[in-house]
């Protein structure tokens, strides 16, 4: 998904919101939607992404690593999540580099 956010160690990088890309790997926290297939028994992936844009337009970041670390804590909290796979590229930021991102995974996946 793509979000917007200030972010930034260079003050030129800091003046307007720039455009982040996520990917969001989220643990369910039962089994219970697998057999009743029912949206309401599940975190909603539609909401999680309003909220997460929502938030993040509010927030000012310095590094890559805090914007992974803030929405993964985000998720957990909000939806409930016993865990979650963050990836954070920030894109066309560096001459002759496409992109740059970090992933970080947050909570216990069950065994």
């Amino acid at each position: 998904m793509r979000a917007q956010t200030v972010i930034g160690v260079y003050d030129w990088e800091r003046k307007a919101p720039q455009t982040v890309l996520l990917d969001l790997e989220i643990g369910i926290p039962s089994e219970v939607p697998c057999h009743t297939d029912d949206i309401g028994d599940t975190i909603h992936y539609a909401v999680v992404a309003e909220r997460v844009r929502e938030v993040l337009a509010l927030q000012h970041f310095l590094l890559v690593e805090a914007l992974a670390e803030f929405i993964a804590r985000f998720i957990r909290d909000e939806f409930g999540a016993p865990w979650v796979k963050v990836a954070v590229t920030k894109p066309g930021i560096l001459p002759e580099v496409r992109a740059v991102g970090v992933q970080i995974e947050r909570g216990h996946r069950p065994r």
